[in-house]
């Protein structure tokens, strides 16, 4: 996973440079390895992941510059973050597996472990291996911090607020996209967007799209109420209005169709919390 410019040689100075020392040795005893280790990175040319976090979370310098070089080391105090040292690294490398992973799959919006897969491309059989064996993926922890915003250390150890409250962006979420087309829910890839907006939270969104329009459904709600919703009638899909009626019966209106059923007779795929209307 490339997320470091410069070869590691010159990681491997950045790194000396943010903890004050001048040896790899002394490099080595700070990030809690043995020294052939960093022998090895240089060999290799390449420097894990694991080796950024630590430094970042002992140091507090800026994560884009540890790994690139090219912005500033914008941080000049260390870090609040404790503990400190090999103490710190044991935490981090305790906090692999299962649990490092949902918090990356959730700075990223996903709700299934297969959109994190397609978009860092990675196989299904890697993150199953990194859980089975409680493996800390720090490659994909420094990766996911540069991408989203989303705090180091909460993504590294679970503590801490989750978003850095210096970052004044906005965090994208990624969602399932599926095209609507004749009645039919076609995939359609992924859609990225702030859904931060959107009151109440959406938990499990997809991003519908039609010829006519598009919406945010949010497929975690089932329990039919009133409001517009994606359902399907006779395994064909649209969006509908919905007013509830007495006797379990439903008014269920849309552009092309107004009429009455029950509402065991509808397929909810889930609740309408935005619409976007194309005009034409």
């Amino acid at each position: 996973m490339d997320f470091s410019d410069g070869t590691a040689s010159e990681i491997i100075e950045r790194l000396a440079s943010a903890y004050g020392v001048l040896t790899q040795k002394a490099l080595a005893e700070s990030l809690g390895v043995p020294a052939a280790n960093v022998s090895n990175w240089v060999q290799r040319d390449s420097v894990p992941g694991s080796a950024f976090v630590k430094c970042a979370l002992d140091t507090g310098s800026d994560l884009h510059w540890l790994t690139s070089g090219k912005l500033a080391n914008a941080n000049l105090e260390a870090s609040t973050v404790s503990p400190k040292g090999a103490v710190l690294y044991k935490e981090i490398i305790s906090n692999g597996g299962k649990p490092v992973l949902r918090r990356i799959m959730d700075a990223y919006g996903f709700t299934l472990q297969k959109q994190l897969c397609d978009l860092l491309g990675i196989s299904s059989g890697t993150v199953s291996t990194w859980i089975r064996r409680n493996y800390f993926p720090g490659d994909l922890v420094v990766t996911c911090a540069l991408d989203t915003g989303v705090s180091l250390e909460w993504l590294a150890t679970g503590k801490g607020a989750q978003t850095n409250i210096s970052n004044k962006e906005c965090i994208s979420r990624i969602i399932p996209r599926k095209n609507l087309t004749a009645g039919v829910l076609h995939e359609a890839g992924i859609w990225e967007g702030d859904l931060n907006f959107i009151s109440p939270t959406v938990n499990e969104a997809v991003f519908i799209s039609s010829n006519s329009g598009a919406w945010i459904v949010d497929t975690s709600i089932s329990e039919i109420s009133n409001g517009r919703w994606l359902l399907g009638i006779d395994n064909k899909y649209d969006i509908y209005d919905i007013t509830l009626l007495p006797g379990r019966n439903i008014s269920v209106a849309s552009k092309l169709s107004n009429f009455i059923c029950g509402a065991d007779e509808v397929t909810t795929v889930g609740k309408v919390m935005l619409t976007l209307q194309f005009d034409f």
